[in-house]
């Protein structure tokens, strides 16, 4: 089996010391870019599996890489970076990043969620049907199944559900899904968010209070798993 290819963009030296070795003891080729221009032709021209990328690049900032990758390229990017703010969190991912992941970060964290993100590289069919575990979400047939038992969903309820599953495994950000189900308009509405996303729980988690399938991710959006 062909080993998939990662590129870690980062101008530390550490960072790839301590990266390299990590990821190819979890089976992947690894190939090291030091800043984002030599990132943007690397990716180009091998055109790897996925990238891991810090924003503080020496000559453009980490944004800029996400942006322009992101009007050619569907390739799965997980941010790693020291910049902890909420607001940088979800202008990356609001710019196209899959994942976020705070520097200092564990190593076991950092594989899991690059597994999710290549795992969901390829977007589902538009139609669906869409699973995860026990919950099968059909949009043609705007149909809902939690095992063997259709789910009553209102309009609402089932375009948020929908844009999760369209996403599953990255964060949705709380902008992202009010543009979609509300429009530009209600952008800023995230109690419209609490209300639907609480009203899907009470119908599809077996504890709404400790959820497994659309969990928070605080200050940034949601994320189905």
């Amino acid at each position: 089996m062909t080993r998939q290819t990662i590129l870690v963009v980062d101008d530390e030296p550490a960072i790839h010391r301590f990266l390299k070795p990590s990821l190819t003891a979890e089976g992947y080729h690894v190939v090291q870019a030091m800043n984002g221009m030599q990132a943007l032709s690397m990716a180009t021209e091998l055109k790897p599996d996925a990238l891991v990328l810090d924003l503080g690049l020496p000559d453009i900032d980490g944004m800029a890489v996400i942006q322009r990758l992101r009007r050619t390229s569907d390739v799965p990017i997980v941010v790693l970076s020291a910049r902890d703010r909420e607001s940088e969190k979800v202008r990356a991912l609001d710019l196209g990043a899959d994942d976020y992941v705070e520097k200092p970060f564990g190593v076991g964290e950092l594989m899991a969620r690059l597994r999710a993100a290549l795992r969901h590289r390829k977007p589902a069919v538009e139609g669906g049907p869409f699973v995860s575990g026990d919950i099968v979400l059909d949009i043609a047939a705007h149909v809902v199944r939690r095992g063997p038992d259709e789910v009553k969903l209102t309009r609402r309820e089932f375009d948020v559900l929908a844009v999760l599953f369209r996403s599953m495994g990255k964060v949705v950000t709380h902008g992202q899904l009010l543009r979609e189900v509300w429009g530009q308009a209600s952008e800023g509405n995230t109690q419209y968010l609490r209300v639907y996303v609480g009203q899907l729980r009470q119908k599809l988690e077996d504890d709404p209070a400790a959820p497994r399938l659309i969990l928070t991710e605080p200050g940034i959006g949601y994320r189905l798993v």
